[in-house]
């Protein structure tokens, strides 16, 4: 078996080691997880596990990096522009909680390990202004109200956005149901919209 996995490719074995590093990471944190704890989930050897990766913040920024692209990727899945503006809104919320439901793990390094470094940071901040630049264009174009500003669209989005951060990281510990969540989450966003104004489609 030893001798079949040498023989896997840099890419497989690369998503592995990542894989590894996200249930230690989200387990222990960053501070507290050794690159010989990581390797050993990895069932790899730690030089190998550093001939991929030189130090553990070069592996937790590509931790960080891996699991913020497939959480935009998740949250934007399905996303229509042509859907009615409350349809657009569940999709959202349905697939940004589906995400932390199924991927923890990923949740945890991304909004409470990552979130609490200032050396990484930066990358959730760029998924969370992707997610917001995303509700923000969705309060824009069903607003009726005249006068409504970008700044109310924007600081709107924020809100709703932290809303959504909040009762996803109780999905993550297991605290809520799923499809409760998602009914919650969306009404508490769809009365956000409507706050603005937001045309409502079913009438």
């Amino acid at each position: 078996m030893a001798s079949g996995t040498k023989r896997l490719p840099r890419a497989v074995r690369e998503q592995q080691m990542l894989d590894a590093a996200v249930t230690a990471f989200s387990a222990n944190g960053f501070a507290d997880t050794s690159m010989d704890a990581i390797a050993a989930e990895a069932k790899i050897s730690k030089p190998m596990l550093y001939l991929y990766y030189g130090s553990k913040d070069e592996l937790f920024s590509a931790c960080v990096a891996r699991e913020s692209g497939r959480f935009m990727e998740a949250v934007s899945s399905g996303f229509d522009l042509s859907m009615r503006q409350r349809d657009q809104a569940r999709t959202l919320v349905r697939e940004f909680l589906r995400y932390v439901y199924e991927n923890s793990d990923s949740w945890r390094v991304l909004y409470r390990v990552a979130v609490g470094s200032a050396s990484f940071a930066h990358i959730v901040t760029e998924s969370r202004n992707g997610v917001t630049a995303m509700i923000t264009d969705l309060i824009r174009r069903g607003t009726t109200t005249e006068g409504a500003s970008d700044v109310d669209f924007e600081l709107t989005a924020v809100a709703l956005v932290g809303a959504g951060e909040a009762v996803a990281d109780r999905v993550s510990d297991g605290g809520i149901d799923l499809e409760r969540a998602t009914d919650l989450l969306l009404s508490i966003t769809w009365r956000g919209l409507r706050g603005v104004n937001v045309h409502d489609d079913d009438h």
